[in-house]
């Protein structure tokens, strides 16, 4: 649906055999009526939150879109992968970088180990995650299992996401920065769908205190969603969307998102 119009203003000085005509312009969802990128207004008054994580505090969704970098889908060199993050409304909440180096990207494939560097408007890094080197292979091998690190603001751990060692459906655990595992998330049988969203489902872990849900029960999920065939075929720039309670912890929250890169790398990239 088009948003509100904006009318230019006819100039004091137009010459009087001049025909200037008001014409709405169509705003574009998350620009402003000058084009420039929207960016949603930070929370205030947030006691006991990490700085930059205010944001979350008033979202119950998070709309994440990876970057198509032209290099790569014109010559498949795979480059530093790049994310934008908007809330419901369209308007930008964060922004999403990779920090790996070449060879590690191109030679290790979805093995390599990276830092994903999340920044708000003011360009702050406010969330860091830190994936090592896994192997593949032997993925069942408990230090060869995929996982990241997650902090925030840098240098401060809230937690961590792992995966867990399964031969049916995906699991990874969602650990505090106790290492006590406080949610969990499973994916379908089959997580690479065709023409479809494909769904991971979040639930409160046994006996956790920080979130209030009974075992098992859902309370969020990540979706990979179909973003059109030619994009599927030729790019892995994905479209993900994250769900979760709005009065769950921001840390929680945190943690949730940060999953979405892992889930990315270890199922979606090519």
């Amino acid at each position: 649906m088009m948003q509100m119009s904006e009318y230019k203003v006819v100039p004091q000085n137009a010459p009087q055999d001049d025909t200037v005509v008001r014409q709405p312009q169509a705003v574009v969802p998350g620009t402003n009526a000058n084009g420039a990128e929207n960016w949603m207004s930070i929370p205030v008054g947030m006691p006991n939150c990490p700085q930059g994580l205010e944001y979350l505090t008033a979202l119950d969704q998070l709309l994440v879109s990876q970057k198509i970098e032209k290099l790569e889908l014109l010559t498949g060199f795979e480059t530093k992968n790049r994310f934008k993050v908007k809330n419901s409304l369209g308007q930008n909440v964060y922004f999403a970088y990779e920090e790996s180096d070449c060879c590690t990207r191109n030679i290790l494939g979805r093995s390599r180990p990276f830092e994903m560097k999340i920044l708000d408007n003011f360009q702050n890094e406010v969330l860091h995650l830190y994936r090592p080197f896994k192997c593949d292979i032997l993925c069942c091998i408990p230090s060869c299992m995929n996982a990241v690190e997650v902090s925030a603001p840098p240098g401060q751990v809230i937690g961590s996401v792992e995966q867990v060692c399964t031969f049916l459906r995906p699991k990874f655990n969602i650990k505090n920065n106790c290492g006590d595992t406080v949610l969990q998330i499973e994916g379908p049988l089959c997580p690479c769908k065709c023409f479809s969203d494909t769904n991971f489902k979040v639930s409160g872990a046994a006996n956790s205190q920080q979130v209030l849900s009974a075992n098992n029960e859902e309370i969020g999920k990540i979706s990979k969603q179909w973003s059109g065939l030619g994009r599927e075929l030729f790019t892995d720039a994905d479209y993900f969307s994250v769900t979760f309670p709005l009065n769950l912890d921001v840390r929680m929250k945190a943690l949730i998102f940060a999953a979405l890169f892992l889930i990315d790398v270890v199922y979606y990239e090519q």
